[in-house]
């Protein structure tokens, strides 16, 4: 009879597990249409219109007083998001882990952006003041809420399911991005035969995206549930949690050392992403319906390759997955510097081998890291691996503009981000990652 009891509670254990990752899939699905028809496609060019026609006649607009090109407009904006989830971050990740209420916060981060997202709407005329503070509160807003969201990976899922786990979440966000980009093409492109003005087409796919974000943020706010904290723990208010986090780290050394590699390939990563319109506008003279058709095709096939990659982390490990992941980043960034002008089927090619490695080198990043991290302290980590992913992307873009710069050349620009993929394969290669899960406190699975 205690054996039958055991055997029901571990059932309905296993139950309430996997009812739980299947909410967590759904914020990656609610929110990457924001990173997709938002960050990528529309408000950039939008806002950056908006801006102009605010302008005076030596094309400057002055928010706060302040004189700014009106095409600068948009960087700024988001460089201060960035700042703003800075200091955000840290304060949010102390106090979810401190009062083991993170299911509160991660709504209220949702929310926040959602609502911010959805009020693009009122974005037209002249206010690109309007835009530019919708634009700051959404982006910080989802970087803490991505980083609530990436702390329940180690409490959802058992060391042995967290890479298939990982790679399923970004596969959802991926397809939702694909899904909505292609409803908001359709509407963009054929504006007319709505009744709307190409002006009024924008704003309505700014605003779907944030009307998509709050809407399936129900679903993991249904099924994820909140843990007790742990009693010892304390943190710092402010800024001074951040301060104490990176003290923390300093205790665990091989966990800085993976955090290191991952900025570095990351930032590649990031790089390529923010740039590759650029290379196929500039210097392969692709026109705009290309470069849309290009982020579509790899928003569809980062799904395939981010659930293929977990498949192989289960055979190989993700350490050795990711390592190759990398390689493959480098391959494909060395036949992009031969890619020939005027030619869509070789840019949708390059397009084709970023999607394949894109989604999966993120998610076993993140699953990789899971296991790294002290118990009771993930949101705090994970604080700092958001700070990573978000706010540290800078030298790629510098690279990029510094090379291009000294030579003229797109082509050398964009081979230039080798760097950051052989350094972080190097960095990546030197971590003993067995020795790191052990050190961190936590059990180490047979395959990593």
């Amino acid at each position: 009879m205690g054996t039958e009891t055991v055997r029901t509670h571990t059932a309905d254990e296993t139950a309430g597990r996997k009812r739980e990752q299947r909410g967590w899939y759904f914020y990656d699905w609610a929110c990457s249409v924001y990173s997709t028809s938002v960050l990528t496609v529309f408000l950039g060019p939008y806002l950056t219109a908006v801006a102009e026609h605010a302008a005076d006649a030596d094309g400057y607009v002055h928010p706060l007083g302040v004189p700014v090109r009106a095409g600068s407009f948009f960087a700024y904006s988001v460089s201060l998001s960035v700042i703003a989830a800075v200091v955000v971050m840290p304060l949010v990740g102390g106090a979810a882990d401190r009062t083991g209420r993170k299911k509160p916060l991660l709504a209220a981060a949702a929310y926040t952006g959602a609502a911010a997202t959805t009020g693009m709407f009122f974005l037209d005329g002249d206010r690109y003041l309007l835009g530019g503070v919708l634009l700051v509160v959404a982006n910080a807003a989802q970087s803490v809420a991505m980083m609530l969201y990436n702390s329940y990976l180690p409490q959802i899922a058992p060391p042995d399911e967290r890479d298939a786990v990982s790679s399923r979440g970004w596969a959802f966000g991926y397809a939702a991005g694909s899904l909505v980009l292609v409803a908001n093409l359709v509407l963009y492109t054929a504006h007319d035969s709505f009744g709307l003005s190409e002006t009024a087409a924008v704003r309505v796919c700014l605003a779907s995206a944030g009307l998509w974000w709050g809407a399936f943020t129900l679903v993991p706010l249904r099924r994820l549930r909140d843990r007790h904290a742990r009693a010892e723990r304390a943190t710092a208010p402010g800024l001074r949690q951040l301060v104490d986090t990176v003290r923390d780290m300093r205790g665990h050394p091989l966990t800085l050392s993976f955090l290191l590699a991952y900025l570095v390939y990351n930032d590649g990563i990031q790089t390529v992403i923010t740039q590759a319109s650029v290379y196929g506008s500039e210097e392969l003279g692709l026109g705009q319906s290309t470069l849309i058709g290009a982020v579509l095709l790899v928003q569809v096939l980062a799904v395939a390759g981010a659930l293929a990659m977990g498949r192989l982390a289960r055979t190989y490990g993700a350490r050795r997955t990711i390592l190759g992941s990398l390689v493959a980043w480098t391959a494909t960034l060395a036949a992009g510097y031969f890619l020939p002008a005027k030619a869509p089927v070789w840019f949708f090619v390059l397009a084709s081998g970023i999607g394949l490695v894109l989604g999966g080198s993120q998610a076993l990043s993140r699953s990789l890291f899971s296991h790294l991290v002290p118990p009771g302290k993930e949101a705090e980590y994970f604080a700092a691996y958001e700070l990573s992913d978000r706010g540290m992307s800078w030298l790629g873009p510098l690279l990029f503009g510094l090379t291009y710069q000294l030579t003229g050349s797109y082509r050398s620009a964009i081979v230039s981000l080798v760097a950051f993929f052989v350094i972080g394969f190097v960095l990546l290669a030197r971590v003993p990652v067995r020795r790191a899960i052990g050190a961190a406190g936590n059990p180490v699975p047979e395959k990593i």
